[in-house]
């Protein structure tokens, strides 16, 4: 089996190798670059399973190159950021992020997230691979196959985790789900630690699907416990 190959973009030639050193005695086969520029470079001329960015890049900053790993596809990334602000959260993960890791951080949380998100993205993967299932809930088809979703006939882009939300939605319409059971499932964490991390890609998934955002017609609300698929 091929190794799964990662991307590291850091300008902090330390963290930099660090991380690298680190990725490489798990296994992994790992490039690594200095800056925004470089990074996308690397997008057009490889194929990753993962993508670990800092923000404050030069010549292009994370977040540009956030939004154009989002145009190649649905590749996890993971930010590394010393910018710590819950904003600066909201918007790398409103961008299309997968998870968030503050500067300082620990290398086996690292790892552990690593890990984490390429478990998930890999078995969706396979699970693909065997078999093609349609999914309908309304006018919303989705493909698990191929990752494609339609919203009364027309192609929606959809994030890994915006995916894995709808189509987990869509495969148990009569369900309510917490917060917390959201993170556990999506994120394969067992504590939710920041609400935001759910309410973000739950806002970003229904400004994709909703005509009307604000009064979803597929996501409800159901105050004080979480989220369901509004019913057929």
């Amino acid at each position: 089996m091929d190794k799964i190959r990662i991307l590291v973009v850091e300008d902090d030639k330390e963290i930099n190798r660090l991380v690298t050193d680190n990725l490489l005695k798990e296994g992994y086969s790992i490039d690594n670059v200095y800056d925004g520029a470089a990074a996308l470079e690397k997008m057009k001329s490889g194929y990753y399973q993962m993508v670990i960015l800092d923000i404050m890049l030069p010549r292009v900053d994370g977040y540009e190159v956030l939004q154009k790993i989002r145009e190649y596809g649905n590749t996890p990334v993971l930010i590394l950021s010393a910018k710590c602000q819950e904003t600066d959260k909201i918007i790398g993960l409103g961008l299309g992020a997968d998870d968030y890791l503050s500067k300082p951080f620990g290398i086996g949380e690292l790892t552990a997230r690593v890990k984490a998100q390429l478990r998930r993205y890999l078995r969706f993967s396979s699970e693909g691979e065997k078999k093609t299932e349609i999914i309908k809930h309304l006018d919303i088809v989705m493909d698990t196959c191929t990752y494609e979703v339609t919203i009364g006939g027309i192609p929606t882009a959809l994030t890994a985790k915006e995916f894995e939300l709808l189509k987990l939605f869509m495969s148990h319409p009569k369900k309510v789900f917490t917060k917390n059971q959201l993170f556990r499932i999506i994120w394969g964490e067992e504590f939710l630690k920041d609400e935001n991390t759910v309410m973000v890609h739950i806002r970003r998934l229904r400004e994709k699907i909703e005509k009307e955002p604000s009064n979803p017609k597929y996501i409800q609300t159901i105050w004080g416990i979480g989220y369901k698929l509004v019913e057929e």
